[in-house]
């Protein structure tokens, strides 16, 4: 069996492409704006809007989609290539308009929409003009099992009226439309079935902005909305009714691989950092990578990278070929989340006062990282997940070899 690791030709040439892109054109742009002391909200807005525009006429525009909506029509491994260089740029996923939650909401509308839905909602997404947010977690029940999300939408003639409470519902303050799980039929047998997906415009009736919930690092728009008495039309359902949480994880499945794909390149980052400040940074009569426990931190930390590289390979690889992906999808999750926040920590580590304070982007890269921890997914129900596979794969086929990637080793 021969296993090649290396891009075909067209896969290297896209990621070669944004590379070139994003490091000769955005970032000395960026880097000349934030030297501009005088530099305005407006001198940002206008310089993102203009860097945006160069990406799409560049072709570097909507890496996650076909070519037919004005995607760059990769595959997922050749998606994992560019959302990796892209994460070490900084807004480098928004300007080619591939950043969540906006991706999986594009995602999920071009497998799911209708005609009307396509054209409403998914078109202005597609061309950069709006910005969507997706409504699913609620404060009062776990946000790790949608089963038991308490929001309804009831029908009402040729409506839906949806009532409940959400928060972390990332995206919301300017966006245009959220896609909401609401619970749509709640004797269902089976407690998948009882939820439904909705797209609600923004500007909606009783759609209310509670708050941008205060995180660790700071706001960065995960917001509590109150939903009361909010009339959908029937048009709006998205998928079928009962399919909210099929469309869920149909969204959050190649969801996680993204987010996994966009951290590596942030974990690549810090880890280059480290090494760079280990380099030239002398303490006690030698420099800091002369000595082993700095050494060790930049082996472990390569060889975490090593594997999260190739567990998000592999994954993208079984999604591409239409393969069961759960497990793998589960693995990488668990283990590139929990190597951003260490290399991370490392990385922070190294560069000591430096490193804690806002003079180096590794402060907040570390309070970033933790979150990786819990979004999509926790740590802990990922790991659940995984076992429940292993041992029923064990169970029914007497091995545990097809729950642990199905390698032919």
């Amino acid at each position: 069996m021969a296993i090649d690791f290396t891009f075909s030709p067209e896969v290297d040439a896209a990621r070669l492409r944004v590379r070139e892109f994003l490091h000769e054109k955005v970032k000395p742009a960026f880097k000349a704006m934030r030297e501009n002391e005088d530099a305005s909200r407006k001198d940002w807005s206008a310089l993102i809007k203009r860097l945006r525009s160069e990406a799409k006429e560049s072709g570097n525009w909507l890496p996650h989609l076909p070519a037919e909506v004005g995607g760059m029509g990769l595959g997922v491994t050749a998606l994992a290539a560019v959302a990796a260089e892209a994460a070490k740029v900084p807004y480098g996923p928004y300007i080619i308009n591939g950043h969540a939650p906006d991706e999986g909401n594009m995602h999920t509308l071009h497998h799911f929409a209708t005609e009307y839905q396509r054209e409403k909602y998914l078109q202005p997404l597609l061309d950069g003009q709006v910005r969507s947010c997706f409504s699913m977690t609620e404060p009062d029940v776990a946000g790790s099992d949608p089963t038991l999300i308490q929001t309804t939408a009831v029908e009402q003639g040729d409506t839906w009226v949806i009532n409940g409470h959400k928060w972390f519902t990332s995206g919301a303050r300017g966006a245009d439309f959220a896609i909401v799980i609401a619970r749509t039929d709640p004797d269902a047998t089976i407690p998948q079935a009882r939820n439904s997906a909705f797209i609600v415009d923004c500007d909606s009736p009783g759609f209310e902005i509670i708050r941008d919930v205060e995180t660790m690092s700071g706001s960065h728009n995960h917001c509590e909305i109150k939903y009361n008495d909010v009339i959908v039309p029937k048009e709006n359902l998205l998928g079928e009714r009962g399919g909210g949480h099929k469309l869920g994880q149909v969204r959050l499945g190649p969801a996680r691989l993204a987010h996994c794909m966009r951290w590596i390149g942030e974990i690549e980052t810090a880890l280059e950092m480290l090494i760079d400040r280990a380099q030239s940074r002398f303490s006690h009569g030698s420099l800091l990578s002369e000595k082993q426990g700095i050494q060790w931190m930049m082996s472990d930390s390569a060889m975490e990278l090593y594997a999260a590289k190739l567990m998000v390979l592999h994954a993208a690889y079984k999604i591409e070929n239409g393969m069961e992906f759960k497990q793998e999808v589960s693995m990488a999750k668990h283990h590139v989340a929990n190597t951003l926040w260490r290399v991370c920590d490392r990385a922070v580590q190294v560069h000591g006062a430096l490193g804690y304070s806002t003079d180096s982007p590794l402060s907040g890269m570390l309070q970033q990282a933790r979150w990786a921890r819990l979004a999509d997914g926790s740590d802990e129900v990922h790991q659940m997940r995984i076992a429940e596979i292993l041992m029923r794969t064990y169970k029914e086929q007497g091995e545990i070899g097809p729950a642990i990637g199905g390698l032919p080793l």
